[in-house]
């Protein structure tokens, strides 16, 4: 259940991002799925879950890095 929550707020942030170039959140997705596909294909028994795991944290990481220079702009007011 949680898994479900985390992949549809990974796809609004995909989605949000989708228009702006290059950014964190994509670049991070990106990476999330060379991640997954690998572990995936390691693993006994290939599970597409795993890749989507993989995608959602890396654009939740990726939303993290995006944010990281509003956040210290603020601290530092």
């Amino acid at each position: 259940m949680i898994w479900w929550v985390i992949a549809i707020a990974a796809a609004a942030i995909l989605w949000k991002y989708r228009r702006e170039g290059p950014n964190a959140v994509w670049g991070t997705a990106t990476l999330g799925l060379l991640v997954g596909l690998t572990v995936a294909s390691y693993q006994p028994g290939f599970d597409w879950r795993t890749i989507g795991k993989a995608v959602a944290i890396g654009a939740i990481i990726g939303l993290v890095l995006e944010l990281l220079p509003r956040l210290t702009r603020l601290w530092s007011k």
